[in-house]
């Protein structure tokens, strides 16, 4: 599959090396190649391009960036290039103006993925892997034997069923449909209680698990 994934931080660097090694044809984007590629300290897992390319030649795009710029950086992708697409979001609204632990810049009665969304109606936004770290997301059998819960959430089922697939190339076994985009909220409201696990738990590879 052609996934173009917009954010070259940590996370989109670890999510495009897992997808090489799945064999996906993978471009990530960035507003400025050259700036990129100069205060980069080691080569990337794919090719860098601007994110309008990136998203122009993904079938699949993920959205990697930080919340509080997620909406802005999108749009820099545009929205033609983003049009009947599925875009899974994996970003959280985390606010660290007043320092650490940060709060969230939108929560109760909206959500980052419902924002997304509305700013591009036309594209298929499905929120999920947003409750763990880059390397839980893209080696969940790392953890606990992969005994762990992913969720969910997007008003298209035939979207949510794209990224099943490919939650389930990651390794992903127990993985929950919250319904429609509005249960973006739901998963964003887990990070107050992921930051402050990272202290007393003294690493960041860990994850909820629903028992049934």
């Amino acid at each position: 599959m052609k996934i173009g994934i917009v954010g070259t931080g940590s996370v989109g660097r670890t999510l495009a090396a897992r997808l090489v090694e799945l064999g996906h044809d993978v471009v990530i984007g960035t507003r400025d190649v050259a700036a990129t590629e100069a205060k980069a300290e080691e080569p990337f897992p794919a090719p860098l391009r601007t994110s309008a390319e990136a998203a122009a030649h993904a079938e699949l795009v993920i959205n990697a960036t930080g919340g509080q710029v997620s909406v802005s950086a999108l749009q820099g992708a545009g929205a033609e290039n983003l049009a009947g697409k599925v875009l899974i979001d994996i970003a959280n609204p985390l606010d660290f103006s007043n320092g650490f632990p940060p709060t969230l810049a939108v929560c109760n009665t909206d959500s980052l993925g419902e924002q997304i969304q509305r700013a591009f109606p036309d594209t298929h936004v499905v929120k999920t892997l947003n409750t763990v770290n880059a390397d839980v997301m893209a080696y969940p059998g790392k953890l606990a034997d992969g005994e762990h819960t992913m969720f969910v959430s997007g008003n298209s089922d035939e979207a949510k069923s794209a990224v099943l697939q490919l939650l389930r190339e990651f390794g992903w076994r127990d993985i929950i449909d919250l319904g429609d985009i509005t249960n973006a909220r739901a998963t964003e409201m887990l990070l107050p209680l992921w930051v402050r696990l990272m202290a007393p738990l003294g690493t960041m590879a860990y994850n909820y698990r629903v028992v049934r």
